[in-house]
C-alpha cells in the first residue's frame, strides 16, 4: 500500500457517506421539500383566492355603484314626474278658482242689477204715491197728470238707460 492508503476504509467511508445521504435526503430533505411545496402551494391559493375575493368585491362594488345612480335617476324622475303632477294639479286648481271667481262676480252683478232696477222701481213707485197724494191735495187738473205722465216716462228712461 503505497502511501498507506487502505482503499478498504474510503469505500467504507464511501458507503457510509452514500447510507447518510441516502438517510437524510429520504428523512430531512424529501419532507422538508414537500412541507415548503405544500405552503407555498398553500400561500399560492390563499393569494388566489384573496385576488378572486377583490375583484368580485370590486365587481360588486361597481355594480352596487350603477344600481345606485339608477335608483337615484328613478327617484329623480319621479321627483319630477310629481313636481309636475302638482303644477298641473295646481294649474287646474288655479283654472277651477278663477272660474268660480267669475261665477260669483257675474251672480254678484246680476243680483245687483236686480237690486237697483227693483230699487228703481219701487221709487217709481214710491213717486207715483206721492204725487198722487199731492195731485189729490192739491186737487189739480190735467196739467198736473200730463207733467206726472211726463216725470214718469223720464224715469223709465233714466232706469232703461242705466240698465243700458
Amino acid at each position: 500500500m503505497p502511501l498507506n492508503i487502505d482503499w478498504q476504509q474510503i469505500l467504507l467511508h464511501l458507503l457510509n457517506f452514500l447510507i447518510l445521504a441516502t438517510g437524510l435526503t429520504l428523512l430531512l430533505y424529501k419532507p422538508v421539500k414537500r412541507f415548503m411545496k405544500k405552503r407555498e402551494d398553500e400561500y399560492a391559493a390563499r393569494e388566489e383566492n384573496t385576488k378572486k375575493a377583490l375583484e368580485d368585491a370590486e365587481r360588486k362594488g361597481a355594480e352596487y355603484e350603477q344600481r345606485l345612480s339608477d335608483a337615484n335617476a328613478r327617484i329623480a324622475e319621479m321627483k319630477k314626474a310629481a313636481a309636475d303632477e302638482a303644477d298641473a294639479a295646481r294649474s287646474e286648481k288655479l283654472r277651477a278658482a278663477e272660474r268660480e271667481a267669475k261665477k260669483i262676480v257675474e251672480n254678484a252683478r246680476v243680483k245687483a242689477r236686480a237690486e237697483h232696477d227693483k230699487i228703481i222701481d219701487g221709487i217709481g213707485d214710491d213717486i207715483r204715491d206721492l204725487v198722487d197724494a199731492m195731485a189729490g191735495k192739491v186737487a189739480l187738473s190735467n196739467s198736473v197728470d200730463e207733467a206726472y205722465e211726463s216725470f214718469l216716462k223720464s224715469a223709465e228712461e233714466d232706469a232703461r238707460n242705466e240698465k243700458v
